[in-house]
């Protein structure tokens, strides 16, 4: 429900707060004084097109703020929005007069299209606004499913059951590849990339070998030259392996007259020795440096195939095994599965069968359903003064070849048809219905509802307009009705209407230093008294108004106690 409203610079309001409760909120004042600006600054917070003009002369910018009781689904689609749900919902919503505006839950920025998917779960809004939420044909038929109540309930779940084994059937035939065509084409591809890769017959660690070879066979020319000037460094006459065999035998002519000289002589010995094998090895090096055109292509055109495989089916060996593995199995699967698939097949006929039939037995529900919900409606609607009023529910036809697009709900929608006047046909509901009548018609509606669908809080704007006596009273019984398990904020300028009310408010219109303010002020005792008095006409301060307006009360009280 709607608990707090807070209300700056919008039209005439420079500010205002409104606390409301549980039950019934009324909301009176003269023509003009700012009743219509309440209404249509709660339309603008819940999401409604901005207008510029709505912002008060003079200021930059307006502001509406909007506090209500949050509920489980709607705290499901705030973590959808990665905004943390609370007990309260705080709508914001900001407007600038060069039309630029901001829209937040709490707290966090949101989208227009964001905002109206939380709101439409808290608030519908009859009279002059765009928030009607039984014109929208999904709402027509969440209202004719909660009226018919465990009935109904039982053959969703019938239907809902079986459209769980249809998809488990679906899914297993799509494992199976389909139909004999699907699956012979999947075959052919399967059958095609097992043999590539069998036929390129890898093995690991292979490919790091070529690299290898790839290596030495493209910079073969800088490995002998290499290998040629060391052989030089080393094996040339005065190299370095002769010079290293100079230097031996000097120290070694020295050592006799000094034992130090002997030491080094014995340590270049073993050098001499290593310094020979190196050169030897590289003597073997370049007698072995044959460069082989064939086997270099041959390396090329190797790791060429192992990069086309590696594209296609890994990035590694271990990778493309894997590959291969799961290849051999879908295949042995779909070439064993000819039985299987036509076993699922008449598994999913069967189910088709028998969804088909549930979704009837569904509709036939609903269709028994509405029978009575019709007549009560239209019976109701007789009471509010419109005595030719004529309302159907419609269903959408379908067969058994739409059972492919049946959903949670079933096949087949349903459309509400209304008519107003004696000798017109019943038209879809939100084309010929008139704001008044609408609000009328919803307040039918739920006052003989028997189930806590749709919103909480429930707004009427001047339902009223045109009726009065008793018409008036029965209007009041069916917002206290209804007011019992739902939250209505209305506004009137019947006293029948707001005698009944949980919370009155008084807007009033008045001049200071030039300038027109809206002010709204919540009327308790005496003051409730007296509104009432005026809105039953005459002077407030008689005897026989006020004798008449605690009467209105004295029978309003008593009537919601009796309920």
């Amino acid at each position: 429900m709607l608990k707090r409203l807070t209300i700056q610079n919008v039209a005439l309001i420079d500010h205002a707060e409104l606390e409301l409760s549980e039950g019934l909120n009324i909301l009176t004042g003269e023509t003009g004084a700012g009743k219509s600006v309440i209404l249509d600054s709660i339309d603008f917070v819940l999401g409604a097109k901005a207008d510029r003009g709505m912002v008060r002369t003079g200021t930059d910018a307006c502001t509406v703020r909007a506090e209500f009781t949050s509920t489980e689904e709607i705290g499901k689609i705030l973590a959808e929005y990665d905004i943390e749900p609370d007990e309260t919902l705080v709508i914001s919503r900001k407007l600038t007069a060069d039309g630029r505006g901001s829209l937040k839950l709490n707290g966090c920025s949101v989208t227009a299209a964001m905002l109206r998917r939380v709101t439409s779960l808290l608030v519908d809004v009859h009279g002059q606004s765009e928030h009607f939420f039984l014109l929208k044909e999904s709402n027509q038929l969440k209202l004719l499913d909660g009226i018919a109540g465990a009935r109904v309930a039982e053959k969703k779940a019938d239907v809902q059951k079986l459209l769980a084994q249809r998809k488990a059937i679906l899914a297993s035939l799509q494992l199976l590849g389909g139909d004999e065509g699907m699956r012979s084409r999947r075959m052919d591809i399967l059958n095609y990339q097992i043999e590539e890769i069998e036929r390129a017959d890898l093995k690991e660690g292979e490919e790091e070998e070529f690299r290898a070879l790839q290596t030495r066979y493209r910079n073969a020319e800088r490995i002998r030259s290499g290998l040629e000037t060391a052989r030089g460094c080393l094996l040339s006459d005065g190299g370095g392996t002769d010079a290293l065999l100079e230097a031996q035998r000097s120290l070694s002519s020295a050592a006799k007259y000094e034992a130090a000289c002997g030491e080094l002589a014995a340590r270049l010995e073993d050098l001499s020795s290593e310094l020979s094998d190196i050169a030897a090895s590289v003597e073997s090096l370049l007698d072995g440096m044959e460069f082989d055109e064939r086997d270099a292509e041959r390396v090329e055109n190797r790791l060429e195939e192992w990069k086309t495989l590696k594209k296609k089916y890994g990035n590694s060996y271990a990778e493309i095994a894997a590959f291969l593995q799961k290849a051999r199995g879908e295949y042995e699967m779909l070439a064993d599965s000819g039985e299987r698939y036509e076993k699922l097949s008449a598994e999913l006929e069967k189910t088709d069968d028998a969804l088909f039939t549930a979704c009837l037995a569904l509709t036939e529900a609903r269709r028994e359903s509405a029978e009575g919900f019709t007549s009560r409606v239209v019976e109701e609607l007789k009471t509010l003064n419109i005595p030719s009023a004529k309302f159907e529910v419609e269903f959408e036809p379908y067969g058994r070849g739409d059972v492919g697009r049946a959903t949670g709900e079933g096949l087949g929608g349903v459309r509400f048809l209304f008519s107003a006047n004696a000798g017109e046909p019943p038209k879809e509901l939100g084309k010929i219905i008139s704001g008044g009548e609408m609000s009328r018609f919803m307040l039918a509606v739920k006052a003989q509802l028997s189930f806590g669908g749709g919103p909480a809080t429930y707004i009427f704007d001047e339902i009223d307009a045109g009726i009065g006596g008793k018409t008036a009273r029965v209007v009041a019984e069916k917002f206290a009705k209804i007011a019992k398990n739902a939250q209505i904020i209305a506004v009137t300028h019947l006293a029948q209407v707001a005698a009944f009310s949980d919370r009155s408010f008084s807007i009033e219109k008045h001049e200071e230093n030039g300038k027109t303010f809206t002010r709204i002020r919540e009327l308790e005792g005496e003051e409730r008294l007296r509104e009432i008095a005026r809105l039953i006409g005459g002077d407030p301060g008689s005897a026989n108004v006020a004798g008449h307006a605690r009467d209105l009360l004295a029978g309003a009280e008593k009537y919601k106690n009796s309920l």
